[in-house]
């Protein structure tokens, strides 16, 4: 297929590299210089504009870090709404909010325009290795065509639906709980710490018996290792998680209180400009709390 990639962050990498070493062909945007450095000399084709992306492509992905971001992708200088051929279907696969979803689907349907939203659950090492997991919403014959691009970045993919939100409030739920799992583990850990127990005891206990699951186990040795280097979401991008299940919560009349914990801690970290660590950072802010950290 003739793909388009805009935006070639740590995750966008890793999806675009996939893509190129499947045999697509491959353009590429990106405003900041040298990103596309290595994928250029692999083969693909840096350009000048999202636009540009589009020119002759059966889609275009954005992999972008903000609805601000992709606002300007669609609507900027050499944006998308302006520029993208009728034929060419946009597929946004960056973490985004449910009104920039909704307006970025309006926009690109009175535009003539073919949107699917696909957001992707995983670290950028899956991304790397084609172990994501996706979970594309939009027109039926759209999410079909654009099924052997996701072959090659998933090994899994969840259809959700003919309506672009669908997929947008699926991966902010998932953020969601994975916030609240990260939370939940630096409280216990922290309790138990305190009334003498070895925290590596207690992990065992807890991935061996009723929270075997990637999240308890990935996040939970982060912890107990102090290991806080940011291996995916930084507690940036954690606290952009909060705030977009936030405001999903508001405009769907539904409380999400379990949210505000873990959302305080990430802005302490951010206060304390550790921003760029991981967002299981949260856990540190716990244990400061708790009198055990610095």
């Amino acid at each position: 297929m003739k793909v388009g990639f805009i935006g070639l962050g740590r995750m966008g990498q890793g999806m675009a590299g996939r893509i190129l070493a499947a045999g697509h062909d491959l353009l590429l945007s990106d405003p900041t210089p040298g990103q596309t450095t290595t994928l250029e000399e692999a083969g693909a084709v840096a350009v000048d504009s999202p636009a540009a992306a589009t020119q002759d492509r059966d889609v275009v992905i954005s992999m972008l870090p903000s609805d601000g971001v992709l606002n300007a992708v669609l609507r900027g200088d050499g944006g998308l709404i302006e520029g993208m051929p009728s034929s060419c279907i946009h597929m946004a696969s960056g973490t985004h909010g449910v009104p920039a979803i909704n307006a970025a689907a309006s926009a690109h349907s009175e535009a003539g325009q073919t949107f699917i939203a696909c957001p992707v659950l995983g670290r950028p090492d899956l991304a790397a290795e084609g172990l994501l997991k996706v979970v594309p919403a939009g027109p039926t014959e759209a999410v079909d065509k654009v099924l052997p691009i996701l072959e090659v970045i998933a090994q899994q993919t969840f259809r959700a639906g003919e309506s672009p939100q669908s997929a947008a409030a699926v991966k902010i739920a998932n953020n969601f709980m994975l916030g609240c799992a990260i939370e939940s583990m630096g409280e216990a850990l922290s309790l138990v710490e305190k009334l003498g127990v070895e925290p590596q005891m207690f992990f065992e206990v807890m991935t061996q018996g009723l929270f075997a699951a990637p999240a308890y186990e990935v996040y939970g040795k982060f912890i107990v290792d102090k290991n806080w280097d940011s291996h995916g979401a930084t507690a940036v991008i954690g606290l952009k998680d909060a705030d977009l299940a936030l405001e999903a919560a508001a405009a769907a009349d539904v409380p999400l209180p379990s949210t505000q914990p873990w959302r305080d801690y990430l802005q302490s970290a951010v206060d304390r400009g550790e921003g760029h660590l991981d967002w299981a950072v949260m856990a540190l802010e716990q244990a400061r709390a708790s009198g055990l950290e610095k």
